[in-house]
């Protein structure tokens, strides 16, 4: 493994081409975050890469500026069909953004590029891969079903990215991304991105990288420590008139609500505009008109609060998310990490607020465990019960036998 590089002050010091630092000028972006100097310079090299980094990191584009710059050196066309890059994401959501993001960077440069992923017609994703694209984003099943019709070939792409891989494998996704890498070039540039490093991530990496230059930024108890928390102990039954009690104030600009199920996101959303408080739903039951509208809605003021389970809030990429809410505790202590991670991006102020009733206990504990510190309570609520603040749940042993329950597999 390399040593990191040095961060950088400015992008103009990491040799980039020049359209791409007037590109970033045109989105106000000067200096590059941790992330982007410590990843451009590996890239350009043409190394592979294994980063380690929260969403909000900058990661994105980390490795789309060194490819944009790469393939703008020796412009080659790709072939019908084809694509120069694969970039797969586990999300549509995710996969929308990067590229939306390939249109920004790459606005001067002539790039061709596309999205493809489930949930909408293939009519024009098939017609717009006809010519064959130098960036092409993708959802894995999507990817594979139209591989498998004839209408995309990947057999000459030359850089392969994983965006998000640790939630591609947390959705099943193994299996595909496997028999996608089995089609592409084994001479080819790969790029694995992950928030954490479990063994079956590790495995995947040291599988599909060659000697990799590894880049790590914001471990999460740092990134946890910039973001202030509390947690409110109530009963199940009163957690939503809670939930529209800390929705109110005008100081709650842009919120994030957090729940388990599709089942219990409508709901929630429905109460709280019917309260006075407009709010939308992002799951997997809507379509992909609706989960736009939604996020169209959030990201312009209109709508202040969205609602989402954890998988629909992938690619929710939002700046300026004053407070998150914990409608329900994540089953999955890391995913509180990710969570919360969606305020105080961008050197802004955050804070996040969780509701734990009584049989949420043992998830809280090894939420805390996780982030390496106690979650603070606030007792100076109406709402508040003892009986769940007094639970005598032990909290599960590191490493031991006594984890917190599994992940439920409904309601993403």
């Amino acid at each position: 493994m390399s040593h990191v590089a040095p961060i950088a002050p400015s992008f103009s010091n990491l040799g980039l081409n020049p359209k791409l630092l007037q590109a970033l000028a045109q989105e106000g972006y000067t200096a590059p975050t941790p992330i982007q100097a410590q990843a451009i310079p590996h890239l350009l090299a043409g190394r592979d890469l294994l980063g380690l980094a929260q969403t909000g990191t900058g990661k994105t584009a980390a490795f789309l500026l060194p490819i944009l710059h790469r393939l703008a050196l020796r412009r080659r066309a790709a072939a019908p069909r084809c694509a120069n890059v694969l970039i797969l994401a586990p999300t549509r959501e995710l996969a929308s953004q990067i590229d939306q993001s390939v249109a920004a960077y790459g606005r001067n440069l002539g790039m061709t590029h596309t999205v493809v992923f489930g949930g909408v017609s293939q009519f024009h994703q098939v017609a717009a891969m006809r010519r064959g694209v130098d960036f092409l984003t993708a959802t894995p099943g999507r990817l594979l079903d139209l591989i498998g019709q004839g209408h995309i070939d990947i057999s000459r792409t030359e850089i392969l990215v994983l965006d998000e891989a640790d939630h591609m494998l947390d959705m099943g996704f193994i299996k595909p991304i496997r028999q996608t890498v089995a089609m592409l070039p084994a001479e080819r540039q790969t790029l694995l991105f992950s928030a954490t490093m479990p063994d079956a991530i590790a495995s995947l990496a040291a599988s599909l990288l060659r000697n990799p230059a590894r880049v790590e930024v914001t471990p999460p108890t740092k990134m946890v420590a910039r973001i202030g928390q509390t947690v409110m102990f109530t009963d199940a039954a009163n957690k939503l008139p809670l939930l529209k009690m800390l929705v109110k104030p005008a100081d709650v600009s842009r919120a994030i609500v957090f729940t388990l199920t599709k089942h219990t996101a409508n709901k929630v959303a429905e109460a709280l505009t019917a309260g006075g408080s407009p709010a939308e739903a992002i799951h997997g039951n809507k379509s992909q008109g609706q989960r736009e509208r939604a996020l169209a809605g959030f990201k312009s003021g209109a709508v202040r609060v969205l609602v989402a389970t954890d998988i629909a809030s992938r690619g929710i990429d939002v700046d300026d998310v004053s407070h998150v809410f914990n409608y329900d505790l994540p089953n999955v202590a890391e995913s509180y990490v990710h969570r919360i991670g969606r305020t105080a991006r961008a050197g802004r102020e955050g804070l996040a607020i969780s509701l734990c009733e009584p049989s949420h206990r043992a998830w809280l504990h090894a939420i805390e465990r996780t982030i390496g510190q106690q979650v603070p309570v606030q007792l100076d609520h109406p709402y508040h019960s003892e009986a769940a603040r007094l639970s005598t749940m032990k909290p599960p042993v590191m490493g031991g036998g006594n984890q917190a329950p599994r992940r439920q597999g409904r309601g993403r």
